[in-house]
This record gives structure tokens, C-alpha cells and sequence, in this order.
């Protein structure tokens, strides 16, 4: 029984989910966090791989049941909110990889790409359109590509069609790589600065740049034209359009 308030779609088919695990690189001594484990159908493939494999289950139902499902098997099952999850609890190496609900997506990137302990990489079956906007290029960036791509070297996997899931959702889904950089590409001290003028940037995404920083920023079109100056970046220009590599050199301009 699905529970649609958690956006539950079964996928079964098991060479689609070794294709998943394929992209995760799982190697016999790895420590595997899977979030939102279901039936446990991509678990069995995890447990077939990997050493260890820690499953976190918001479903309290599903996250019982799955504790007795792989007698003798390393798996660990807490029944909790990923997004309230100790990562501290995890080695210090391990790989997530998951058939994540298309509404949490977003959340998780944030979340282990800030947590203490991150992982080496994220596996992650989403929404199509939500894989190809995290490996986006400029031209079509947003907040989402930034932030994702700040912290992890990101890559696209398979095409699952919605016909292999039970339900079938609205939409196609796609695995998504991200592997973690060895440093985020803007240092830590200077993300704060960093995402205020990224923010600014995108509030208003159909203007240029030179009005939505104007906005977003509280600050006089003027000294926004001497900013983009300094950082070499068009007034003409708009959000999506921008490299990180320009976001900085704005942040370092407004700094």
C-alpha cells in the first residue's frame, strides 16, 4: 500500500535497479546509506554489492518490515526523516544511493552537501527534469545546478520511463551522479556572501541581472553597474546565463 502523502512509487524491475547500482561504482567495502528503502527492492541489490548497507525509512510500516527482510545481511534500518538523519552516525567514507520522492530532491542535495560528514557521492533516481536541471550548463542554471554543482562533479545515468514504476508517476525519472569535490569550488568563509548575490540573482529571473540584483540586493542601479563592472560580467546578462566562476567573481566584487 503506497502512501501518496510521501510520493511512493515502487520500482521492481531488477536490471533497472542494477543499472542504478552500476552508476553508484559500489565496491565490496563500501558502507551504503539508502534513503527511503520502500519494499526493499533496490536494498536486496545494495546488500548483493556493498558491505554494509544503512537504510533510513520514514514509513514506519515499511521501515519494520524491512528490518527481518535479509536475515544474516549487514543492514541497519532507522525509521526516521532523512532530513533530520545524524550523518555522524555513518564511516567516514560511504556513498548514498536512492529512488528518491521527486518533492524531497532539492532538500537532500542541500542537506549532504552541507552536513559534516558528506558522502563520497550521491546516486540518485529523481525526476528527469530535476536530473538534467542539477547538471545544468549556463545558459539554463539555477539556484539548484549552483548549489549542487559548488560541492559535487555531477553526471547523468539512465532514463527510467514511468511505466516501470507502481504507480506510474506523471513523469519520466533519471539517475543523477554527483561525486564530491575534493573542496567546493568557493571557499566556506565566502559562501555566505556567495549565495546572497546568487539569491539576488535568480528572485527575479525573467529581468537582467543589473534589475534583479538591484533588487534583491536593496541596492542603487548604479552601484550594481560598478559591481558588474569590477566582475566583468554583461549588465545585459540574466541569471541562468552565469558560470559559478562568474557568481564568484561577483560575490568577491560585492565583498
Amino acid at each position: 500500500m503506497q502512501n501518496k502523502s510521501l510520493g511512493q512509487h515502487w520500482l521492481k524491475d531488477r536490471l533497472i535497479l542494477e543499472a542504478i547500482a552500476d552508476c553508484a561504482d559500489l565496491q565490496p567495502t563500501d558502507t551504503v546509506l539508502e534513503i527511503g528503502p520502500g519494499l526493499g527492492t533496490l536494498t536486496s541489490v545494495l546488500l548483493g554489492r556493498a558491505e554494509r548497507v544503512v537504510a533510513v525509512e520514514f514509513d514506519e510500516k515499511l521501515a519494520s518490515k524491512l528490518s527481518g527482510q535479509f536475515p544474516g545481511k549487514q543492514l541497519t534500518v532507522y525509521n526516521q526523516d532523512i532530513l533530520t538523519f545524524n550523518t555522524d552516525k555513518l564511516p567516514h567514507v560511504y556513498k548514498v544511493v536512492a529512488n528518491v520522492p521527486y518533492y524531497i530532491t532539492s532538500k537532500i542535495v542541500q542537506r549532504f552537501s552541507t552536513c559534516t560528514n558528506m558522502p563520497e557521492s550521491m546516486t540518485l533516481l529523481v525526476q528527469k527534469e530535476v536530473a538534467e536541471r542539477i547538471v545544468a550548463e549556463p545558459g539554463d542554471m539555477s539556484i539548484l545546478a549552483v548549489s549542487a554543482q559548488l560541492y559535487w562533479e555531477v553526471s547523468l545515468g539512465p532514463i527510467v520511463g514511468a511505466e516501470w514504476f507502481t504507480p506510474p508517476p506523471k513523469v519520466d525519472s533519471r539517475v543523477v551522479m554527483l561525486k564530491r569535490r575534493e573542496q567546493p569550488l568557493v571557499d566556506p568563509a565566502k559562501q555566505k556572501v556567495f549565495f546572497r548575490v546568487v539569491k539576488a540573482g535568480f528572485s527575479e529571473r525573467r529581468k537582467k541581472l543589473r534589475s534583479a540584483l538591484a533588487g534583491g540586493l536593496a541596492m542603487e542601479k548604479t552601484d550594481i553597474d560598478t559591481l558588474l563592472a569590477r566582475a566583468k560580467v554583461s549588465p545585459e546578462a540574466r541569471a541562468q546565463e552565469l558560470s559559478i566562476e562568474q557568481w564568484q567573481r561577483l560575490a568577491e566584487a560585492l565583498a
